[in-house]
C-alpha cells in the first residue's frame, strides 16, 4: 500500500470515529479542506460515496461502513503497537476516548487530569461528558463511566468509587412555600425536576426504600433534564424538588444550608460509578494507564 493511500484511509476512519471532519482535521493535523480533499481522493479511487455530509454531522454510508469495519480493527491493532512500542521507551502517546457521566467527570476525571498530563504528556484524552447513557460501541469510544445498574452487557467492569447516595432536595424557600413532603406519595402534590437518562424520552422513576419496603414513584414538574446541572441549578432557584447523588456537590449545597434534604429516611444508595470497556476488545496500554490514574495507583501515588 502506497502511503498516500495509507494517509487517506486513515482521515477516513478519523472521520467516522469523531463524527467531525473539523474534530478529525484538528486531530490529524490538517486543514478540514485538506482533509475533505482527501477523503474526496478516496471515493475517487474506491468508486464510491463513504460519507453522508450534512450541515450539521457526518456519518458513514453503507458503503463506508462496510470499509470502516474491516480496517478500524486494523488500525486499532497497530495503534496498539505503537503504544507498546513507545511504552518500552517509558513514554506513552496516542488518543484515548472516553464517554463519562457528568459526575465522574466532575468529581474523578477532572480533579486528576493536571497529573495524568504529567505523567504522559503526548498522550490526548478525548473525553465526552454525557449523561444519555450513549452506546461506547456505537461511538467508538475506548471506554465509558456509568453508574452500575446501567451498564450494558458483555463488559469489563472496574469500580472507581463506593456506593453513590441518592437525596431529593429543595430550597428552603421551595419548602416554605409549597410544604415538606413527607412520604414519597407527597411528592405527587410537589413540582419535581425530573430526571431523563434514556434518550427514548422515558422519565426516571425516582426510587426509595424504608423498612424492606421499595418504591418507584413517577413525578412531574417545570423541568425535564439529562444533566445534573440543570437539575441541581432549578431546585436552587426554587423551581422544584430534585433528585440527585450526594457526590455530585449537593452534599455542599446542604452543608451550606442552600438546599435542604426531605425523605432522608427513604434514602437509597446506588451501585458506584465503573469504568467499563467491551470485553471483546483487548484493552489498550492506554487505558490501563488512564485507570490506574482514576484509582490513585502507581506510579500516579509517586507524582
Amino acid at each position: 500500500m502506497r502511503g498516500s493511500e495509507f494517509a487517506e484511509l486513515k482521515a477516513f476512519v478519523a472521520v467516522v470515529e469523531r463524527q467531525s471532519f473539523a474534530r478529525a482535521a484538528e486531530h490529524l493535523g490538517l486543514s478540514p479542506s485538506a482533509l475533505s480533499q482527501t477523503i474526496r481522493q478516496l471515493e475517487g479511487r474506491i468508486g464510491a460515496r463513504l460519507l453522508n455530509r450534512t450541515t450539521r454531522s457526518v456519518a458513514p454510508s453503507a458503503s463506508g461502513e462496510l470499509l470502516y469495519r474491516r480496517i478500524a480493527p486494523l488500525f486499532r491493532e497497530m495503534a496498539a503497537a505503537v503504544a507498546e512500542a513507545s511504552e518500552a521507551t517509558g513514554r506513552m502517546s496516542g488518543t484515548l476516548r472516553i464517554n463519562t457521566l457528568g459526575i465522574a467527570a466532575r468529581t474523578i476525571i477532572a480533579p486528576r487530569l493536571s497529573r495524568f498530563h504529567r505523567a504522559h504528556p503526548d498522550v490526548i484524552l478525548d473525553i465526552v461528558v454525557d449523561d444519555a447513557l450513549a452506546d461506547i460501541v456505537v461511538g467508538r469510544f475506548d471506554a465509558g463511566i456509568r453508574v452500575g445498574g446501567q451498564l450494558e452487557k458483555d463488559m469489563v467492569a472496574v469500580r472507581l468509587t463506593p456506593d453513590l447516595n441518592m437525596v431529593a432536595v429543595a430550597s428552603p424557600d421551595y419548602l416554605a412555600r409549597r410544604g415538606t413532603p413527607r412520604s414519597p406519595a407527597d411528592l405527587h402534590g410537589h413540582a419535581c425536576i425530573n430526571w431523563r437518562l434514556q434518550m427514548d424520552g422515558r422519565h426516571y422513576r425516582w426510587e426509595f426504600k424504608k423498612r424492606g419496603q421499595r418504591l418507584e414513584v413517577p413525578v412531574d414538574g417545570p423541568v425535564v433534564t439529562n444533566h445534573a446541572d440543570i437539575g441541581v441549578a432549578a431546585a436552587l432557584n426554587g423551581l422544584g424538588i430534585a433528585y440527585h447523588f450526594e457526590r455530585d456537590g449537593v452534599g455542599e449545597l446542604l452543608a451550606q444550608g442552600r438546599l435542604v434534604q426531605v425523605l432522608a429516611d427513604w434514602s437509597i444508595s446506588r451501585p458506584g460509578l465503573f469504568l467499563y470497556y467491551p470485553s471483546t476488545r483487548h484493552r489498550p496500554i492506554l487505558l490501563g494507564a488512564f485507570i490506574d490514574c482514576l484509582l490513585d495507583r502507581k506510579p500516579f501515588d509517586r507524582l
